[in-house]
């Protein structure tokens, strides 16, 4: 078969592998500063032109399914000739050829054994980044582990996370295969006692599986991520010894979308009580900093902050600094940057490392999370920690746990006016928000803190177990 690729960024390097470079008529991109280069030795195209082509199917390769696949059903495209990377199982599930699983630490040795008083515990996460459901995990992989169990960490791909899951004598699993397989081609996740899947992208590995070992599926996903979701396939999934999980009511209302009388239970993620940076450089400064860290996209919804800025006057945008906070390469960033131009109070500081996160946060004084769909944000959780205060949109999970004006500030999703307002708020009642801070911190330690998640995870962990058919 001859491919088309449609997306050459983060997604397109995650499931390059499973096409042969012979089999790739083209890449598709909608970046003009890509039309035309080369890519891994294969020239980019406009979807305009791609599509002249001769090809056999489309594979999208980004999470923007609904709107490429629409651009292309616009371009003349078939629309049974469209695929998503999830339904790569149905193009490659077939094969015989497979990656090389790899094996970090004793896992082999612990795979293999016979499970003792039912504490072997598998968990399976999508990526080894740095992103929120992949901190989630490994948070709940060291509760475990603290608390006599059995782990073993798990993986579709490699990441930074690796050395300190490891560092934690944590033996990790990296299997690429679990990209597009079930769990009855996956014959290593056999023998435990409990395993624990992280987001919607396992949700081709759970519709095959075996109904005898109990699962937690632990859902941090938006209705964004079920775009390219088969539908069938999950409203089909046989539910024995099957729990859901959510980490709050957005992931919940979204696979409900599919299976409506769905069971969903809470599950929020544990933040780690860390001493961060001296803050007094938070005391000594004249101007209010307003925070936002996130993938600048249009998820995130950086551009509705940036509407709300450009509508300051100048005497309050003197008063304040902005700083925009994450991987500054998208389409959306480089329109950001264009329109910030003229405004010296923001700053966009492109990708910072964890240590620099945490310097951000504790000498911030307000976080703003502007998102048009976002979850349960880590980064909220990780502010109440550090005594700041947020304003959060109403897409967003957090916003269950906010008292207006009390803990933090939400604001109507997309309402850039109303969000302008609640900034001049900050601005002009600065010295109020360090007791707000007080207050989110109380947020932080009943909801986020891993002494609540440790009580609600074991609690989880040894009902699945004991209740084991």
């Amino acid at each position: 078969m001859k491919y088309l690729l449609f997306g050459t960024g983060e997604y397109y390097q995650r499931y390059k592998k499973w096409f042969a470079k012979d089999d790739i008529a083209a890449l598709l991109d909608n970046s003009k500063d890509k039309q035309g280069t080369y890519i891994d030795g294969i020239k980019v195209y406009s979807p305009q032109e791609g599509i002249k082509l001769e090809y056999d199917a489309i594979v999208v390769l980004s999470f923007y399914i609904k709107e490429m696949k629409s651009q292309l059903l616009a371009l003349g495209a078939e629309e049974n000739r469209i695929y998503h990377f999830f339904d790569l199982h149905r193009l490659f599930g077939g094969k015989a050829i497979r990656i090389p699983v790899k094996y970090y630490g004793n896992v082999q040795n612990v795979i293999n054994s016979t499970p003792l008083h039912n504490k072997k515990v598998l968990l399976m996460s999508h990526d080894l980044t740095l992103g929120g459901p992949a901190l989630a995990l490994y948070n709940a992989a060291e509760v475990l582990k603290e608390n006599g169990y059995e782990v073993v960490f798990a993986s579709m791909l490699d990441g930074s996370l690796r050395a300190s899951i490891m560092d934690n004598d944590i033996p990790v699993i990296i299997d690429e295969n679990l990209q597009i397989q079930t769990m009855n081609e996956a014959q290593w996740t056999r023998n435990f006692d409990l395993i624990i899947c992280n987001t919607i992208s396992y949700y081709i590995f759970l519709s095959e599986r075996d109904k005898d070992i109990p699962f937690i599926w632990w859902l941090h996903d938006s209705s964004f991520f079920y775009d390219g979701v088969d539908k069938d396939i999950l409203k089909n999934m046989d539910m024995r010894n099957l729990d859901i999980f959510s980490v709050g009511s957005v992931p919940a209302d979204a696979i409900r979308q599919f299976i409506p009388n769905l069971t969903v239970n809470k599950l929020l993620y544990g933040v780690d009580d860390i001493k961060k940076a001296d803050t007094a450089a938070k005391q000594d400064r004249t101007k209010v900093r307003f925070t936002t860290i996130g993938y600048i996209e249009n998820r995130k919804g950086q551009d509705i902050l940036i509407s709300a800025i450009k509508k300051l006057s100048a005497e309050l945008l003197d008063k304040c600094e902005f700083y925009l906070v994450g991987q500054n390469t998208s389409m959306l960033a480089k329109q950001i940057m264009e329109e910030v131009e003229g405004i010296p109070q923001v700053y966009i500081t492109g990708f910072i490392d964890r240590d620099e996160i945490d310097r951000m946060l504790a000498n911030t004084d307000i976080l703003v999370c502007p998102s048009r769909e976002d979850p349960m944000p880590t980064v909220a959780a990780e502010a109440m920690m550090n005594s700041v205060p947020c304003i959060i949109s109403s897409a967003a999970g957090t916003a269950e746990y906010i008292q207006n004006g009390i803990n933090g500030f939400v604001f109507e999703s997309e309402n850039a006016d109303e969000l302008l307002e609640t900034i001049k708020w900050s601005i002009r009642s600065k010295e109020k928000l360090p007791q707000m801070g007080v207050q989110a911190r109380k947020v932080y330690e009943k909801v986020f803190s891993m002494p609540a998640f440790e009580r609600n995870l074991l609690k989880a962990a040894e009902e699945r177990i004991s209740n084991k058919e």
